[in-house]
């Protein structure tokens, strides 16, 4: 059974679930802006504790999006940093187990 655990694979991941919470910061603003159904507030919380902090924040702040809402400003780079730092920790201890391709 192949590891699907490689570095190559969580780079992926990590890029991909960037991209969809950035997209959902644009989506849900350019829904707003039109008085439309909304992508709920804890979906987009998901998608940052899934990994997508960097393009949840991003996109918060690009699109001034939810940066009136202070659980938002504070907890979405809370969030990205503490994920950073859990993920650095876990390759220094545990990389050497993880295969390159």
């Amino acid at each position: 059974m192949q590891n699907i655990f490689t570095i190559r694979n969580i780079i992926i991941y990590l890029i991909v679930i960037n991209l969809v919470g950035f997209l959902a910061m644009l989506l849900d603003k350019r829904k707003a802006q039109k008085h439309k159904w909304r992508i709920p507030e804890k979906t987009l919380f998901y998608i940052t504790l899934l990994g997508g902090g960097i393009g949840t924040t991003i996109g918060m702040y690009l699109f001034r999006h939810k940066t009136q809402k202070s659980r938002f400003v504070i907890l979405f780079p809370t969030i990205t940093i503490v994920e950073i730092l859990l993920i650095t920790y876990l390759f220094i201890k545990y990389g050497s187990y993880l295969k390159l391709a």
